[in-house]
């Protein structure tokens, strides 16, 4: 599992003050927004203003980029401009499979070349679900490109594409054509073996709401959560992050496995456990380890 990737704050690139904000929150990232949240005529500004971030080297929440679309005829310019010492990763919007994480690959090979970065160090977040054609390209991101990081999901370019009205039923839950984009956004990460992130809880005052939210997430595989308002991450991370119970409970299947190899199941306090309780149970320890 990628490591600190249980909160990721989005941050308008095009904001010094929403920057400044942001850099204070305990987020594992911060998402330096090129796309949606910045308008035409300010996107040069903007790559300058995170070209000037990344240089300033500062310790605290790792930097991504996320860069315009394939086909927005942006995205070289975005990656020209960033692709720099300080920057931890791009998150790709509206990708359609596979085939987009290798050719955005292709240009970072270039571009780490002439920034005199080590090779392959950039890594991907894509945005899995924003097409109609990508919701059928799911299983390409396994086996997965060197560089991906992770998977997410989004509902709001989706539903554009389908002609919705909403994407949310009468109780305010995801209506069935999001519920199996989120679905399959996480079986698309399980195969090709890296997080997946849930996407945006947008009511940022709704911090109950929040937790509920990710304690569903945690429970259906999720390993954390994008953000969209400072006052989200620090619910995020308390959500995404292991109890002491969950972990001491690790501990103990691994070590009751590590005793005896051989051993398919084991028993702990009247309840059997095997091989994949074995591997969830190691991830729990990782994500403490790496966190």
């Amino acid at each position: 599992m990628t490591a600190g990737l249980r909160s990721l704050l989005f941050v308008p690139a095009d904001s010094e003050k929403k920057y400044r904000k942001a850099r204070d929150t305990a987020s594992d990232g911060l998402i330096l927004d090129l796309e949606d949240s910045v308008a035409p005529p300010n996107k040069d500004a903007a790559r300058a203003m995170v070209a000037g971030w990344l240089d300033e080297g500062l310790d605290g929440p790792a930097l991504w980029v996320r860069i315009n679309a394939l086909d927005s005829g942006l995205t070289l310019a975005d990656l020209a401009a960033v692709v720099r010492p300080g920057l931890a990763g791009i998150m790709l919007p509206k990708a359609n499979g596979g085939q987009d994480v290798a050719r955005v690959g292709h240009y970072l090979d270039a571009l780490e070349t002439r920034a005199g970065l080590p090779a392959g160090g950039i890594r991907i977040i894509v945005v899995a679900t924003e097409t109609a054609q990508a919701m059928f390209n799911l299983g390409s991101y396994a086996p997965a490109h060197p560089r991906l990081a992770a998977l997410t999901w989004g509902a709001e370019d989706l539903s554009a594409v389908v002609g919705a009205v909403s994407n949310k039923d009468a109780a305010g839950d995801w209506s069935q054509p999001y519920q199996l984009a989120r679905s399959l956004c996480l079986m698309a990460a399980a195969a090709a073996e890296v997080p997946a992130l849930d996407t945006l809880f947008a009511d940022f005052r709704n911090e109950s709401g929040l937790v509920e939210a990710c304690g569903i997430s945690r429970r259906d595989g999720f390993a954390g959560r994008l953000a969209i308002h400072p006052a989200q991450v620090e619910p995020i991370n308390r959500a995404f992050a292991p109890s002491d119970e969950d972990l001491a409970l690790a501990a103990r299947i691994v070590a009751a496995f590590d005793a005896d190899p051989g051993l398919g199941t084991i028993g702990i306090d009247g309840k059997m456990y095997d091989i994949p309780h074995l591997k969830q149970a190691r991830r729990t320890l990782a994500s403490v380890r790496k966190g």
